[in-house]
């Protein structure tokens, strides 16, 4: 366990360090598809386009037409939407208007591929049954005049619950663990003076890796023993 952790946290130091080097090249921002974001954060193990997600969950989860904290919006194919789109639903403001987390939905700063936290979105159904929404679009700051159907929601069940917390714990982990990488590099650079030896760095680096290799044992539950990596 312990030697794996080291690893992680060795290339993360080793990446971050890389990046504070003169000449590094700039590492690009991670492209998302709404299908892949939404499985991941709301564990609910549904794969193929968006437009299919509604007929998939027959038989293997609950479905209906309002909204819970964790569960999956479907939208119909509609105008250049051809695939449908997937979100998750963040909040529960009123019985008409929720917050959704969603990926690949706004254009911002050109380019599709992003992730978009508590983005408002308002039912306008006659029914009151969510199958006509409106969307927040960040970039534009509007509610914008498009008119979205739907099909409804897909509520997660124990195991997606389970899931999205495991995923949840795994990336509060990873962020703790590249804060403190970003901070070790910083004070490495700062010891750093002109001339130091080459050794000197590696010595500090390796510090750092032990310090962050701590930082994930006591975040994931460092007693327990080594599993098996899960295939995704």
């Amino acid at each position: 366990m312990r030697q794996w952790m080291r690893i992680i946290a060795g290339s993360l130091a080793a990446a971050l360090l890389m990046c504070a080097l003169p000449g590094a090249p700039a590492m690009a921002d991670s492209y998302w598809q709404c299908v892949p974001f939404a499985r991941l954060i709301s564990g609910i193990q549904i794969f193929g386009d968006a437009r299919t997600w509604w007929s998939q969950a027959v038989g293997k989860y609950e479905t209906g037409f309002v909204p819970k904290e964790g569960a999956v919006l479907c939208f119909k194919p509609f105008g250049r939407m051809k695939l449908g789109h997937v979100a998750v639903v963040s909040q529960i403001l009123t019985d008409r208007v929720i917050q959704v987390t969603h990926a690949n939905w706004s254009i911002i700063d050109g380019g599709r591929g992003q992730v978009e936290q508590n983005v408002t979105v308002i039912d306008v159904s006659p029914m009151g049954d969510w199958s006509r929404v409106k969307v927040w679009n960040d970039p534009s700051a509007d509610l914008g005049s498009t008119t979205y159907p739907t099909y409804g929601f897909i509520y997660q069940n124990a195991q997606a619950m389970a899931l999205a917390a495991a995923t949840a714990g795994i990336s509060a982990a990873s962020n703790a663990a590249v804060s403190l990488t970003q901070n070790a590099v910083g004070q490495m650079a700062q010891a750093m003076k002109p001339g130091a030896s080459p050794l000197a760095l590696l010595s500090q680096a390796a510090e750092s890796t032990d310090r962050i290799a701590d930082l994930i044992k006591a975040m994931t539950g460092g007693g327990a023993s080594d599993s098996k990596e899960v295939s995704r």
